[in-house]
């Protein structure tokens, strides 16, 4: 069992010595943020597998935590109504940042009847999982997540209207070890944190903007993978506020600096008597990768609607600040061996072979973008999409690529017209998140900026 991962037993032992009284009982909602509720521990394990009600507004509320109208799923006529959290036993962790604490991620049910809620995160990735099972296929996957840390608390930058923060390093530290070790009090505290509450860590290294850091942690079956990805965020935020400090995960932080990226690693396997082996290994030679058919058309499926699920990637209206040139986000929708300019980044090679997307942001929401890449790499393999030809070069000067959308709006309305969307996630899905999106987009569309007043207040 993965170091910090615990069993019910060992549990209900830990709630009688006294180590553990308190359980967390969570799920991730749209903007992939874990929300739900403390329990005292033993109240928990009186009656474990009813888990806990919460309202359900929860998947309808915008990140103010107000509710959002036009929604069929929860609304004020329908009274806002409660969902079942029911626990994954399989997902029971110790915090080890936090006093005598389990966590245990929840799948979201209906109340009555107990079916899962089709347009919660969780649900919709594993529908994915199951259509790949139906295929022989479980997804492996491994989230790279980038984020910029400041040496002011969190209430502090709220209180100055986040402006004036002081920076964690003050220049461009890329893989610099003497800057990175002026940071190792916060870092550090989160390697060892998440290694001993369930998320085996590999790396952590500065990053190409000032105080800007990478978090790598192992790859694992991907429902894991996105439960970690959510674990490591709520490590890092609740780790630095207990230190006085902050860190961002948004896309695009700073104009003036690089954006931080979510990269994520994905791979195909097959089971057969008991032993698991990459299915994207094989004889097939594309641009000097020795792969399989399922590479192939698993790589043509998921560039040839990455545009169509462009929402699942990039989800808010800063995501799409970060696709600049030469800034190490991509622009456009090519695929390369091992080139950092390309979109679609193809590594590793024999059991190690995967794609790498290098689309998302830090803001992404892991469960509704693993799940794009699956439904569109999946379609690919039975249609047998062939990706174009690899690019070798810079991406960033080919003009011809496909561009990828360069609003939240253009997205929104590619997905709302998606027929892949429809029948991979379900027509009340894809109505939900688009109302979801849409609602994002207009929200910023309302809003003063402070560079609107800056522009225009005096010389307009």
């Amino acid at each position: 069992m993965t170091r910090g991962m615990i069993d019910l037993e060992s549990l209900r032992s830990a709630v009688r010595d006294g180590s553990i009284d308190t359980v967390i009982l969570a799920f991730p909602d749209h903007y992939g943020r874990l929300v739900g509720k403390r329990l005292d521990a033993s109240f928990f394990l009186s009656d474990v597998e009813e888990g806990t009600h919460v309202c359900d507004y929860l998947l309808t509320v915008d990140i103010e935590m107000e509710p959002v109208e036009g929604y069929d799923f929860s609304n004020w006529e329908r009274g806002y109504g409660d969902l079942r959290l029911a626990p994954d036993l399989a997902t029971i962790r110790r915090l080890t940042w936090q006093d005598r604490t389990a966590l245990v991620i929840c799948d979201a049910e209906m109340e009555p009847g107990g079916g899962p809620v089709a347009v919660a995160p969780r649900s919709i990735l594993r529908r994915q999982m199951e259509r790949l099972a139906g295929r022989g296929f479980v997804a492996k996957a491994g989230s790279e997540l980038e984020y910029y840390q400041f040496r002011t608390s969190y209430e502090d930058a709220a209180r100055s209207g986040f402006r004036g923060l002081r920076e964690a390093g003050w220049y461009l530290e890329d893989y610099q070890l003497l800057q990175g070790t002026r940071n190792e009090d916060m870092n550090g505290a989160f390697r060892r944190h998440l290694a001993a509450s369930g998320v085996p860590v590999e790396s952590t290294k500065g990053e190409f903007g000032r105080g800007q850091h990478e978090l790598n942690i192992r790859y694992a079956p991907v429902l894991e993978m996105a439960d970690r990805h959510l674990v490591l965020k709520q490590a890092v935020k609740e780790i630095s506020d207990r230190m006085g400090c902050s860190v961002t995960f948004m896309a695009k932080p700073d104009a003036e600096q690089a954006g931080s990226s979510s990269h994520l690693h994905l791979s195909l396997w097959t089971d057969r008597d008991g032993e698991q082996s990459n299915a994207f290994p094989g004889d097939d030679d594309l641009s000097g990768i020795a792969c399989s058919d399922e590479f192939r058309w698993f790589l043509g499926g998921w560039m040839r609607y990455a545009a169509e699920l462009m929402v699942c990637y990039a989800p808010t209206v800063n995501s799409y600040k970060r696709f600049m040139a030469r800034s190490w986000a991509p622009t456009a929708l090519a695929w390369a061996p091992d080139n950092r300019t390309a979109g679609f980044r193809v590594v590793g090679r024999g059991s190690s072979l995967r794609i790498e997307c290098r689309v998302p942001g830090a803001d992404v929401n892991p469960y509704l973008a693993y799940s794009a890449a699956i439904a569109s790499g999946l379609v690919g393999i039975e249609e047998r999409i062939e990706p174009p030809p690899a690019y070798i070069g810079d991406v960033y000067s080919a003009p011809a690529e496909t561009a990828l959308p360069r609003s939240l709006e253009a997205a929104v309305e590619t997905f709302s017209r998606s027929e892949l969307a429809r029948s991979a996630f379900g027509a009340d899905v894809v109505a939900h998140y688009a109302h979801f999106f849409a609602s994002e987009a207009e929200a910023y569309r309302r809003a003063v900026t402070d560079w609107e007043r800056a522009r225009y207040f005096e010389r307009i």
